[in-house]
């Protein structure tokens, strides 16, 4: 069975422990984020346009209007639950190892990848969970050594969050450890943006 069917039956099943415990969780007090700054445009990661070449039929580049998710005690169960399995699932691998370059952007179809395969990941289950595209933003951080990193942002109503390879936990976007450099538009996702004032970019995400 191939890794990807492997996921979403996780998922599944993830979705279902959820749903029996969200009168649990619908007590919880939610998190609450700010909202990333957001800058000029810039350039588009290449990373990104080499997977649109080989994906051509989700990278659409019509305008959309900009959304964000209601943060409900079950949306972010969701998210959390997506979050977890994904990190859980996918052995981590770097791309030189695993495809021979020094940065590849794919699905981790075969169960391995680097950090920027579990970004698309997570994105491509929480759009088929209901969720919307233009809130789900690929975006690419500096370490705290100053090295590439990808993570996904999920935008809501209660501010921007980051679904990370490295954790499991679904942090406030200015709680984690990176310095965020650009990320996808909400608009459009074939047009990237500065995260604040723009700084240089890492050449490579890599882990």
């Amino acid at each position: 069975m191939c890794a990807a069917r492997r996921i979403l039956q996780g998922f599944a099943l993830a979705f279902v422990a959820w749903s029996v415990s969200l009168s649990a969780q619908a007590g919880a007090r939610l998190p609450m984020s700010s909202f990333s700054p957001l800058g000029p445009e810039t350039s588009v990661p290449f990373g990104w346009f080499d997977f649109c070449q080989r994906y051509s039929g989700e990278c659409d580049d019509a305008a959309r209007p900009a959304q964000n998710i209601e943060l409900t005690a079950g949306a972010f169960r969701k998210i959390e639950s997506v979050n977890a399995l994904v990190n859980n699932q996918i052995e981590p691998v770097s791309d030189p190892q695993h495809a021979g370059v020094p940065d590849a952007w794919d699905y981790p179809e075969d169960g391995k990848g680097d950090c920027e395969d579990y970004a698309l990941m997570k994105r491509r289950l929480l759009i088929r969970a209901g969720f919307p595209r233009g809130a789900l933003l690929l975006s690419v951080v500096k370490d705290e050594h100053g090295d590439g990193h990808s993570v996904l942002l999920v935008r809501t109503s209660r501010g921007d969050f980051v679904l990370d390879n490295l954790a499991d936990e679904v942090a406030p976007w200015a709680k984690t450890p990176y310095r965020f450099v650009k990320r996808q538009s909400q608009e459009n996702q074939n047009v990237w943006v500065a995260v604040g004032a723009p700084t240089s970019a890492p050449m490579y995400v890599a882990k």
